[in-house]
């Protein structure tokens, strides 16, 4: 077997200083499975109006480069993760303007690029004009997909399963008429992959197939925590389709006590009920595969051996193939 080309692929990481470290944990075990052995880095890269408290500054101080030095990074691919929202409108967050050249950048590089979550909303904003629409509900927790369309992308990997977590989407009936296409999808969460046709392979999701088992786990005791603290209106639901039926019966009584209900101390108590009781990574196969079809472009891209996305998103020993 011929030996892959070392790739080298930008992380630009706008999750809160909370998980900061674990999304680069997820990432490079991720793109290190998908590689299967070949040399795969990571460039970290930072937005500078994201805040930082001292103990993040200083993880990132000399691992992490300023947005600006994309150009000369030498990357062959790029990921862009979402970050909490915090404004109503995007391009009202402060750091929407490095951000969008961000998007601007990877679009005039050719570049193949994952936009996850947010920064997928954020990159059909900025290119398109397609604009997210808030959740009535956040909607957390894993889901299962079908594949929208026959596409390259999908030859041989699992079914589409991952985790969602997110208060906004960006809807089928937006993104089709701007020359999106969608390749998987369900009732339940709408959209969750999707690409748009062009020079370079970029992917869009709308979940978070690099998740750790328990990521979503964290995410669920950090809102509930801010609930009894009263920096939220209403008690998080559990997420969808994580947790047994045990586990959610003792959620379902500690979120309807009525006494003490907003006292933080009461987090001790999610804590034990929540003790061992997340899901395996059930979405992993699904987000392996996913990377590798990507990872396996980038490698045909860099060989000179694709001349469209569409043409050559995997290699030629997978075409004819359906999709799972």
């Amino acid at each position: 077997m011929t030996p892959r080309a070392p790739l080298v692929i930008g992380l630009a990481n706008n999750m809160p200083d909370g998980a900061l470290q674990a999304t680069e944990r997820q990432f490079e075990g991720l793109l290190a499975e998908a590689a299967r052995g070949a040399d795969v880095s990571l460039r970290y890269l930072s937005l500078p109006e994201i805040e930082r408290g001292e103990h993040a500054r200083a993880h990132m101080r000399g691992r992490y480069a300023h947005i600006d030095r994309l150009p000369a990074a030498g990357l062959d691919g790029l990921i862009v993760t979402g970050a909490e929202p915090q404004a109503a409108r995007l391009d009202d967050e402060p750091y929407w303007p490095s951000l969008a050249r961000v998007v601007d950048w990877s679009r005039a590089a050719e570049i193949p690029t994952v936009w996850s979550c947010l920064a997928a909303h954020a990159a059909v904003l900025h290119l398109d004009g397609v604009e997210r629409r808030p959740l009535p509900t956040k909607r957390t927790g894993v889901f299962a997909s079908t594949p929208a369309r026959r596409h390259a992308l999908l030859v041989e990997t699992p079914r589409p399963i991952a985790p969602h977590s997110r208060l906004n989407e960006v809807a089928e009936a937006d993104l089709l008429p701007a020359g999106y296409q969608v390749l998987t999808r369900s009732p339940e969460i709408g959209v969750d992959l999707f690409i748009k046709p062009g020079p370079a392979l970029a992917l869009f999701f709308q979940g978070h197939p690099e998740y750790a088992a328990e990521t979503l786990l964290r995410e669920y005791l950090r809102d509930v925590g801010r609930y009894l603290r009263g920096e939220r209106a209403v008690h998080p639901a559990p997420p969808a389709g994580y947790f047994g039926a045990r586990t959610l019966d003792v959620l379902g009584e500690l979120a309807s006590a009525r006494e003490a209900r907003r006292d933080p101390r009461r987090i001790t108590d999610y804590v034990r009920a929540t003790d061992g009781a997340s899901a395996g990574a059930t979405w992993r196969p699904w987000a392996v595969g996913i990377y590798r079809a990507w990872l396996e472009h980038i490698w045909e891209r860099k060989a000179g051996r694709v001349a469209s996305p569409e043409a050559g998103a995997l290699a030629s020993s997978r075409r004819g193939a359906s999709p799972a």
